[in-house]
């Protein structure tokens, strides 16, 4: 496996965790999203330099 298709993977992982669909994580609030996108921005930004 490759960096990049486990980070693909750790990805999928945080997004099936995000969702509000269970009882305990409905009070969150927008924690978890805020904490993907800037999984997503330094990801695109490393791939946009070329490190991945």
């Amino acid at each position: 496996m490759t960096l990049t298709t486990i980070l693909i993977i750790i990805l999928i992982l945080i997004l099936l965790g995000a969702i509000p669909a269970w009882p305990h994580s409905r009070g969150w609030g927008y924690g978890p999203s805020g904490i993907i996108g800037l999984i997503l921005v330094v990801l695109l930004i490393l791939v946009l330099m070329g490190r991945i």
